[in-house]
């Protein structure tokens, strides 16, 4: 390591030491959930129920001091770190760095939220990270332990982008993947799956952008077929426009399943709520539903849902810790269903 390179990293540190150990001013919020871990900043929790133990892969916010912007710039993530417990309200275990971007052959910056899957005999780690010409792509690192260390694929995967990848397993054993993100997320420059570095977003009156979808292949490294949009209706069957931002998707795709129904959940992103829509095939369509947590300190929301035992959980994260839109904290609450599937609206923090 050269010793500008050691100056470089050192200063990086103390930054984020420095501003962890800063006390935020009281909040005016009373929360209903404790931070899962305060000596990182985390967000983004995917969590999922391995071999019997509940690992969450999290973005690991990081205070770089990089210029906050609508394009997501201030979240200048560059590692993961991998949680663990054994049961809800357990004691947190953090594995320590199970994939850096200096490892990633193809990356140049911004390693955001990621997610993971078991096959094959082999733990995936699905990430989003902008390539050298600064285009977001989803790329796949493998370990044989749940919580890593991965090791990447040296390349990313082909056909991929934007970012928020979600994989999901269908009852017959096929793996897809949910993604997307507009904004900072780059997805308004992908029509027909090619890319427009000048495309804008859509304006209030035009149909709001799509996330996309593709099967997995076996070795689950690529894409097993052309990358779909995914339609998202309101309950007469016509898909939103931009200017229902309340209800159209912005990021943070999410699939589970619930009594043989398809259960697709998102982010509304600059109206913040994390609404579902549900569906008869993994492809949707998906008719929206409503809210499953309403808006919560700090600008995003990115969650999952995940069946322990006879329960059902959301991971989702706020910025109690440190008031801050970019340092973020993950959370887990109890999810409810109603007797007709619907799910009960949460409201996770009060004004004080």
């Amino acid at each position: 390591m050269s010793i500008k390179h050691l100056l470089t990293v050192v200063c990086s540190m103390l930054v984020i030491i420095s501003t962890i150990a800063q006390k935020r001013n009281p909040s005016p919020f009373t929360y209903k959930d404790k931070p899962l871990v305060s000596h990182i900043y985390t967000a983004d929790p995917s969590a999922h129920l391995f071999n019997g133990k509940i690992y969450i892969y999290p973005s690991h916010d990081t205070a770089t001091g990089t210029k906050e912007d609508d394009d997501g710039g201030h979240f200048n993530m560059m590692d993961y770190h991998i949680l663990s417990m054994d049961q809800i309200g357990g004691k947190v275990t953090d594995h320590g760095v199970s994939l850096d971007i200096k490892n990633i052959p193809w990356a140049g910056r911004q390693l955001w939220a990621p997610d993971a899957a078991y096959a094959n005999g082999t733990y995936y780690l699905y990430f989003p990270v902008k390539n050298k010409q600064d285009v977001f792509q989803i790329g796949v690192a493998t370990s044989k332990k749940p919580e890593g260390p991965f090791k990447a694929e040296p390349e990313a995967i082909k056909g991929s982008y934007s970012i928020d990848p979600c994989v999901f397993k269908d009852d017959d054993g096929t793996y897809y993947m949910y993604f997307g993100g507009i904004w900072g997320g780059q997805l308004q420059r992908w029509n027909n799956n090619q890319y427009d570095a000048k495309a804008a977003l859509r304006k209030p009156n035009e149909q709001a952008i799509l996330p996309r979808i593709a099967k997995l292949t076996k070795d689950m490294k690529q894409f097993d077929e052309g990358v779909k949009e995914i339609q998202l209706v309101d309950k007469n069957g016509k898909t939103f426009l931009e200017g229902n931002n309340d209800k159209r998707f912005f990021e943070a795709a999410w699939m589970h399943k619930y009594n043989g129904k398809y259960y697709f959940s998102y982010s509304t992103g600059d109206s913040h709520n994390l609404c579902y829509a549900i569906g008869d095939s993994p492809y949707g369509p998906f008719v929206y539903q409503g809210i499953i947590l309403k808006p919560v300190e700090g600008w995003t929301n990115h969650h999952s849902i995940v069946q322990i035992k006879d329960k059902w959980y959301l991971f989702y994260h706020d910025v109690e810790l440190s008031g801050q839109t970019h340092l973020r904290n993950v959370k887990v609450t109890e999810l409810k269903y109603n007797a007709d599937g619907s799910i009960q609206e949460i409201a996770a923090q009060e004004r004080k």
